[in-house]
């Protein structure tokens, strides 16, 4: 994702307190099959392995050999060991390679995603894109957060007859997204960055989760793409500033023929970034698509700065269309970007 109107900001690097995503319970009915016995009916609560859920077991359990045996998958239930909760209260799972998670949000609660970890932005913002970004495009529910790309037909509040800038000169917007950033709330310098979400590929939508550095204007700051997909295309991108002070990419774009095409895209996927001092990994269902030095990823514009050794802030959006998008001709909207999980590591 190109970032010419990228956010700009200046922000101190100890803001890096864990969020605490709040956990929702789900209904959860076994049925336990036995002999010989009259039946009988088992509740119990327990927190379950899976990731994301506090399940409500009901258990009926039907001519059982003896109410022992029961009482016995009771016991068991209520042993499973908690995992989950809070961000601060996960901190110590640790990964195979020794990270240890330090924030994550898991869109557990319906409505308006958690505003102290994200911004919005509004309006007509970069790219030349077809959409107008506005917060209400962005919703959790049932565990997932929602980004939907809708068709609309309203004015423009900004519009000037024949005014030069592109934001300015629609007289309508056609289209509405959104775009939620952690840019002064929450910022990370090296880990492990972890995405479970599911895009839809229909020509013309143009999904995204990348970062930004927080110190210096695009593309100077540094640009990470851990996904992006457009025209048929995945891919996974690394950007400084060139010498002929544009950006300089080190990209990779997969098919997505290549994947499995659009059967492949109906299903939720793992996009990973490992991030460390000497390079920058990017991954999809742990198959690596790219890995860049960070030796290579110096500003080429005299300054000495390398823009990946700093803390960089992270962005969702949908887009439509624009710069890269494509055409939108034959595409059914609402659309929708889903995300089931965001979750940052860091190795102590």
């Amino acid at each position: 994702m190109t970032g010419q109107a990228a956010i700009s900001t200046a922000v101190e690097t100890n803001q890096r307190t864990p969020a605490d995503p709040q956990k929702n319970l789900s209904c959860f009915k076994a049925l336990f099959m036995g002999y010989n016995k009259p039946a009988i009916n088992l509740l119990c609560m327990f927190l379950c392995i899976n990731k994301k859920h506090l399940l409500l077991l009901s258990v009926t359990v039907r001519q059982l050999p003896n109410t022992l045996l029961g009482l016995l998958l009771l016991c068991m239930a209520c042993k499973t060991p908690a995992v989950g909760g809070t961000a601060s209260s996960q901190a110590n799972r640790v990964t195979s390679n020794g990270y240890q998670l330090v924030w994550a949000d898991e869109f557990n609660k319906d409505g308006t995603p958690d505003t102290t970890n994200w911004r919005f932005e509004k309006g007509f913002v970069r790219n030349n894109e077809e959409q107008w970004y506005q917060q209400e495009n962005a919703t959790c529910k049932n565990g997932l957060l929602v980004i939907e790309a809708r068709a609309v037909q309203l004015p423009n509040p900004n519009y000037i007859a024949g005014d030069a800038n592109w934001r300015k000169s629609r007289r309508e917007i056609r289209y509405t997204s959104a775009s939620m950033n952690t840019a002064t709330k929450k910022f990370w310098q090296y880990g492990r960055f972890e995405m479970r979400g599911k895009i839809d590929v229909s020509s013309g939508l143009w999904p995204a989760w990348w970062t930004l550095g927080v110190k210096g204007r695009w593309p100077a700051n540094g640009e990470i793409d851990i996904m992006e997909y457009y025209r048929g295309m995945l891919l996974a991108n690394v950007a400084c500033i060139g010498s002929n002070g544009k950006a300089e990419w080190y990209d990779r774009k997969i098919p997505l023929d290549s994947l499995g095409g659009k059967a492949w895209a109906n299903n939720f996927h793992v996009w990973r970034m490992d991030w460390t001092e000497q390079d920058i990994s990017l991954f999809v269902d742990d198959v690596l698509l790219n890995k860049v030095p960070l030796a290579s990823l110096e500003n080429k514009d005299g300054s000495g700065i390398n823009p990946f050794k700093q803390p960089h802030y992270m962005l969702l959006n949908l887009a439509l269309g624009g710069d890269n998008g494509g055409s939108l001709a034959g595409t059914t909207l609402p659309n929708k970007f889903e995300v089931d999980y965001l979750r940052v590591y860091q190795k102590r």
